[in-house]
C-alpha cells in the first residue's frame, strides 16, 4: 500500500508528498532527513493522508495535489481533522 500526505511544517506550511510507510516517513521528516523542504521548514507531524494500491497513483495524486493553491490544501488537511 502506498500513501499521498500532507505533512504540517512547525512554520505551518504544508508539505506534499507519497509514501509506503507513514510513520516512518513523519519520523524522517523530524529528523531532518524526509525532504529538503520539510528541513528548512521545521518538524511537524501528518495531517493528512489518503491509501494508494499502487506507486504510481500515489505519485499522481501527489503531482495534481501540488499544483493546487494553497487554500484548497488547507480544505484537504482539514477533511481528516474534522473526521476524527
Amino acid at each position: 500500500m502506498y500513501y499521498f500526505y500532507l505533512f504540517r511544517c512547525a512554520d505551518g506550511s504544508l508539505y506534499c508528498g507519497s509514501t509506503n510507510n507513514i510513520d516512518a516517513r513523519e519520523k524522517l521528516h523530524n529528523a531532518g532527513r524526509g525532504a529538503k523542504y520539510t528541513f528548512t521548514h521545521g518538524g511537524g507531524k501528518m495531517v493528512y493522508h489518503e491509501p494508494y494500491p499502487t506507486k504510481s497513483e500515489a505519485l499522481k495524486r501527489e503531482a495534481a495535489v501540488k499544483k493546487w493553491p494553497k487554500i484548497k490544501k488547507e480544505q484537504l488537511a482539514q477533511k481528516l481533522l474534522n473526521q476524527s
